[in-house]
């Protein structure tokens, strides 16, 4: 659901831009007021196995591919503004390093992804999870808000497209909303065997509703030896998995071929590692697999750096 470059007029991309900067200040200003570092080794962990996550498409039928979103996994274990922050860093990661998305369009994507996305799933999953005592019992609500916010991130695309003057919001709308159905069925069983891991060996990660107000409420931080195995695991995931996705297109796509608006996309930044891949002569699998996994790399070290940034005292950052 990465929006390139040209499918939005410059009056939607603005707009975006604003809602996008206005959401993103207020996460960052509330990761930076809970003055814990707690949850950077977190954040640095999601951001990498949502980046190489995301570049695993698995097809759904009629040529049609999806892939993880992760906007609900993500808010379900950082909260919704350490959710946004991270969905934010993969974006920027995608679009510039990749063209995975567009420059112009990054508020737009990051608005679909990392508000409505993350904000929808958590508000859902912390409904839900009220009448649940048990930590696997957050299985099924888990699942259930990943899917409801795949629809609700499809809606808000195809609201951003229509009001772009690209294509009709009664003719964009049903086919988005169908794709992302069968999409989120992918993602809700993703979400659910994460929370599932997640209830066996540390349910203290799994943000329950009496925690909404302070995140730093875990009792123990991820030690290095657990980063490091999330990253592996990452890593793992883009080397093994990434080269092996899907290429058909994904739903966007698909329907913008169907709906014949596909000519609209442009690449307006000349990224240097377009479409996963390395330029030289290296077998194909190769080069996807080093591409992915240095955007893995870079999306976890870039999420440590910001979060880092963030959590430095007042004083320190006002004497610089």
């Amino acid at each position: 659901m990465h929006i390139p470059d040209g499918f939005l007029d410059l009056k939607t991309c603005l707009g975006s831009y604003c809602a996008a900067g206005a959401g993103l200040t207020l996460a960052m200003r509330r990761i930076r007021a809970s003055g814990s570092d707690k949850t950077v080794p977190l954040l640095g962990v999601m951001s990498a196995f949502l980046f190489a996550g995301q570049t695993v498409n698995f097809p759904i039928g009629s040529g049609i591919s999806g892939h993880l979103l992760g906007s609900t996994l993500a808010a379900i274990v950082l909260g919704p503004s350490g959710a946004a922050l991270v969905v934010a860093t993969v974006l920027l990661v995608q679009c510039v390093l990749f063209q995975d998305g567009g420059i112009t369009t990054f508020g737009a994507n990051f608005l679909n992804l990392g508000l409505v996305g993350v904000g929808t799933g958590y508000f859902v999953f912390q409904f839900l999870a009220r009448w649940v005592r048990s930590a696997r019992g957050l299985v099924l609500p888990a699942a259930i808000a990943s899917w409801f916010s795949a629809l609700c991130a499809a809606v808000a695309c195809a609201i951003e497209l229509a009001g772009a003057g690209t294509v009709k919001l009664p003719v964009i709308l049903p086919p988005l909303l169908v794709a992302h159905a069968v999409i989120g069925l992918g993602e809700a069983a993703i979400t659910a065997a994460m929370i599932s891991f997640l209830a066996r060996v540390r349910p203290d990660l799994i943000l329950r509703p009496h925690q909404a107000a302070a995140r730093a409420a875990a009792p123990e931080p991820l030690n290095w030896a657990h980063v490091l195995c999330g990253l592996a695991f990452a890593l793992g995931i883009a080397l093994l998995a990434a080269p092996f996705a899907s290429t058909l297109p994904d739903a966007l796509e698909a329907v913008a071929a169907r709906l014949n608006f596909q000519d609209r996309a442009a690449a307006f930044w000349p990224a240097p590692l377009a479409d996963y891949t390395l330029p030289g002569s290296a077998p194909e699998w190769l080069a996807v697999s080093l591409a992915v996994g240095c955007g893995t790399a870079l999306t976890f070290v870039l999420i440590l750096g910001l979060a880092r940034w963030l959590r430095r005292p007042r004083s320190e950052s006002h004497a610089e």
